[in-house]
C-alpha cells in the first residue's frame, strides 16, 4: 500500500499462523535494501516523541511489534500520519523524509531496520535545514 507521502509505503510480513502462536520474519527479499543496523526503541514515556529528524542516505523499515504509535510524516510540502499497530506490517521510509514518533502506547515496542549503520552526517536534526535539503535535491 502506498502513502500519499512520496517515499514511503507500508509493506505487509508474511504472517504464519500457528495455534502456538504466530510468527513474521523480515528478511532482505521483504525490504528493498540490505540490512545492517537493527534496534528497538521500548519504555517511552506518555507524551515522550522520537524521531524528529530525516536521512540523507538511509532508509528505515519500522514495525509496531507491539502497542502502537503514530508515524508523522513529512516531504516538505505534505503531512501524513501513520498508525502502526500490526507486528505483521511495517513502514518503509526512504531518504528525505522527516518522521516524528509519538502517542506510543503502554508497552509498545517499535522496531527499526536500517540500511546504513549509524552515522551522525547522515542525520538532518532542524526542519529548517530538511526544508533547505529537499529544495536542492529536489532541483
Amino acid at each position: 500500500m502506498e502513502s500519499r507521502i512520496n517515499g514511503t509505503q507500508i509493506i505487509s510480513l508474511p504472517k504464519i499462523e500457528d495455534r502456538r502462536g504466530n510468527l513474521s520474519v523480515i528478511e532482505n527479499d521483504i525490504v528493498p535494501f540490505e540490512i545492517k543496523r537493527v534496534y528497538y526503541l521500548y519504555d517511552v514515556p506518555s507524551g515522550a516523541e522520537r524521531g524528529g529528524h530525516a536521512h540523507k542516505n538511509l532508509k528505515q523499515f519500522l514495525v509496531a511489534l507491539s502497542g502502537s504509535f503514530d508515524v508523522v510524516l513529512k516531504d516538505g510540502e505534505k503531512e501524513e500520519i501513520v498508525t502502526l499497530n500490526k507486528p505483521y506490517e511495517g513502514l518503509l521510509i526512504n531518504p528525505g523524509i522527516w518522521r516524528e514518533l509519538q502517542n506510543f502506547s503502554s508497552g509498545s515496542v517499535c522496531l527499526v531496520v536500517a540500511s546504513e549503520v549509524f552515522i551522525e552526517e547522515d542525520y538532518i536534526r532542524d526542519f529548517d535545514e530538511f526544508i533547505h535539503f529537499k529544495d536542492i535535491t529536489d532541483k
